[in-house]
């Protein structure tokens, strides 16, 4: 239970689609949310600053991904641990979990600030980063990781609040915090003329104060997920199923994050123009991203609460509900994106070559997006069941490697825009296919194990 009763929902009684959508649409929101408030960082740099400031911000997301998403997945593990004791019913496992989750967000974002400081410009560098950005890009990335630690805490205490039902504090926290940032942007840059370095101090103010609001909820929350200062302590056999579970997702994660650094590479040898295309249109795409990203969350959610409850014959309800709001924001919201590419891109530009260019790459990814979210989906249903190392492996094949092979064979060949984005749906589409198939695979695994525990249980 959180601050109050109203905000749990319960996944393991009654229908299922309500209380799916009931609780993604707070996390669709504070997706959306944080895109937004990127996406204002953007805007503001590539107006006041220009197309060359825009492109360092933009060139340096998929090594921040790749810095970031390896420590960022351990909260994965928190997400599946803490709902899994909840559902059981197990208040003290539940505050054992918490506080070894907070205790390790602290230390993996300590850690991630000192890699990104030391390595951000041999790293840029090794990309292929335009020479004409390389310095702002820099600068922005040293700035950026200062917040890390912030950063983390606020993820992994997200995923304990939406573990039991609550996604909505950490989209009011989100909100709160991302207009503050849009604030400071306009006053590090218009009052103060300053650049790449106002949007990325003002990221850092936000992340500390989202961080700040989250740990407040916690420790004013009235049970078993209170989070206590005195207690702040690393469990083992806690860290241990964290890790189970948590260290596959992150390396899935980073996985994936080469596959796309590779790819920035590919995109920074096109030139700034290109970069800048690029990472506006990768920006006005997330909007779709990060709205199938709640049902990721849904899924995982809903199915550690029923596994930890013994209801397994839920779990293919909350699957066929996922896979039906994935098709359903594919047709409405990525075919929106493509009717309004032209005006959004040109918030964040008014050069006419970086919106063509943007266009490009958004018809490319749009036209095969659901796939994207089959493929993001089905591992929350894999992982809320305990089989984390499946995952990370259709993604490692289908999408790291298979991008990789790609780059060096299809793109080298034939090298153009349409070649290098069209890896894109053609890895998710792949990556998917083994997604599912892990997916039946752990599900039957699950079902021969009840039917071993029915069978061992004396009747009556």
């Amino acid at each position: 239970m959180i601050v109050s009763r109203h905000h749990d929902i319960d996944m393991c009684n009654g229908p299922l689609f309500g209380k799916i959508l009931m609780f993604a649409l707070p996390i669709m929101a504070m997706n959306i949310l944080q895109l937004l408030f990127n996406a204002a960082d953007m805007i503001v740099v590539g107006q006041f600053s220009g197309k060359e400031a825009l492109a360092a911000v933009g060139a340096t997301g998929a090594l921040i991904n790749l810095l970031v998403n390896t420590f960022m997945g351990l909260s994965v593990g928190t997400s599946v641990i803490v709902a899994r004791d909840y559902g059981a019913g197990r208040p003290e496992e539940v505050s054992r979990s918490v506080h070894t989750s907070i205790a390790v967000s602290v230390i993996g974002g300590v850690v991630v600030m000192f890699v990104g400081l030391a390595f951000c410009g041999p790293m840029l560098t090794w990309m292929g980063t335009p020479e004409d950005i390389i310095d702002l890009s820099v600068l922005y990335m040293r700035i950026y990781f200062l917040g890390m630690p912030a950063n983390m805490v606020y993820n992994f205490a997200a995923a304990i609040l939406r573990s039991v039902g609550d996604s909505r504090h950490p989209t009011y926290y989100l909100f709160i915090s991302g207009v503050v940032n849009v604030f400071l942007n306009l006053f590090f840059i218009v009052v103060l003329g300053m650049s790449v370095d106002g949007v990325a101090w003002a990221t850092v103010t936000s992340q500390y104060l989202s961080a700040a609001l989250i740990l407040v909820c916690l420790y004013r929350s009235s049970l078993s997920i209170r989070f206590i200062p005195r207690k702040l302590c690393i469990d083992r056999k806690k860290l241990e199923a964290l890790l189970k579970m948590g260290i596959p997702a992150g390396m899935q994660s980073a996985l994936f994050s080469i596959s796309n650094t590779l790819i920035q590479s590919a995109v920074n040898s096109f030139g700034s123009t290109m970069v800048a295309a690029s990472s506006a249109a990768s920006n006005v795409e997330g909007l779709a991203g990060t709205t199938m990203n709640a049902y990721y969350n849904a899924a995982i959610t809903f199915t550690g609460q029923n596994m930890g409850a013994k209801k397994y014959e839920r779990i293919d309800t909350i699957a066929k509900i996922c896979t039906a709001l994935v098709f359903a924001t594919w047709i409405v919201l990525c075919g929106a994106i493509l009717l309004f590419g032209r005006p959004l891109l040109s918030l964040y530009t008014t050069d006419p070559e970086v919106i063509e260019l943007g266009m490009e790459r958004m018809y490319i990814m749009m036209a095969a997006f659901f796939t994207c979210g089959i493929m993001n989906v089905f591992p929350g249903l894999t992982r809320g069941m305990g089989y984390s190392v499946l995952p990370m492996l259709c993604t490692l094949i289908g999408a790291c490697l298979l991008r990789i092979v790609w780059l060096d064979t299809f793109f080298t060949w034939y090298r153009s825009i349409f070649m290098l984005f069209i890896c894109y749906p053609i890895t998710w589409s792949l990556a998917g296919i083994g997604q599912v198939a892990s997916f039946f695979y752990a599900r039957h695994r699950i079902r021969k194990r009840a039917a071993l525990e029915a069978e061992a249980t004396p009747p009556g």
